[in-house]
């Protein structure tokens, strides 16, 4: 179990240099990692409301509706009144908070080449049959 500790603890800071390094390249060091991770859960939830995005993130909507306002300040997401039920707004991404995404998708793409370049081809497959066996039930 250390070694695995060990392993992930790895993995995670070399993804969170990749995520660094791809900022300071576009020049947006505005942006926490947290607040790029919701960037990238609204893109993936497409356009989520915010008791969609609250759950997803495993967080309370007081907590989410801060972050969303800060980033909603800088430019990154806009809410749009849902047609279905005027109480509820569903999270976009702006222009800018696109290109955001797109460099954080690229950081993981740096990743999967480093991992991809460390294993042939039967032990890629092999890692991600495991690891869709860890997450299937996340």
């Amino acid at each position: 179990m250390e070694k695995l500790v060990e392993i992930i603890a790895k993995f995670s800071h070399r993804i969170g240099q990749l995520e660094e390094a791809a900022k300071e390249q576009f020049s947006f060091s505005d942006l926490t990692l947290t607040q790029m991770n919701y960037l990238e859960t609204i893109y993936q939830l497409q356009n989520p409301n915010l008791t969609e995005l609250a759950s997803e993130l495993n967080l309370t909507k007081p907590t989410v509706k801060v972050a969303i306002d800060k980033l909603i300040e800088k430019d990154y997401i806009y809410r749009v009144q849902s047609d279905e039920d005027r109480r509820s707004a569903h999270l976009h991404l702006t222009e800018k908070g696109k290109v955001i995404n797109q460099m954080h998708d690229e950081a993981h793409h740096q990743m999967a080449k480093i991992i991809a370049s460390n294993l042939d081809v039967a032990d890629q497959e092999e890692l991600v049959m495991l690891l869709e066996k860890v997450f299937q039930k996340h």
